[in-house]
């Protein structure tokens, strides 16, 4: 199976998504790199970077997942490797 590296860019505007943002992101835990995530309180966000890599319907299944909860806003860039 080819698998392809991506950064998913997530936005979460509601503080309540957390926990089942979290057991998504643990439901692609084999397949994620590395996180990080930023709080800004200026505009009650946090913004969460997560590197992958997976094949790519794996990647558009996780940025499916996480756009299907409500607060919050996910988008995937893919490499071409």
């Amino acid at each position: 199976m080819e698998t392809r590296v991506a950064v998913i860019s997530i936005i979460v505007e509601d503080r309540e998504a957390a926990a089942t943002l979290n057991t998504v992101l643990h439901d692609y835990g084999d397949e994620i790199i590395g996180r990080m995530g930023l709080p800004y309180p200026k505009k009650k966000i946090n913004i969460i970077s997560v590197a992958v890599d997976a094949a790519p319907e794996r990647i558009q299944k996780l940025q499916d997942a996480l756009t299907a909860i409500p607060g919050v806003k996910a988008e995937a860039v893919c490499s071409n490797l």
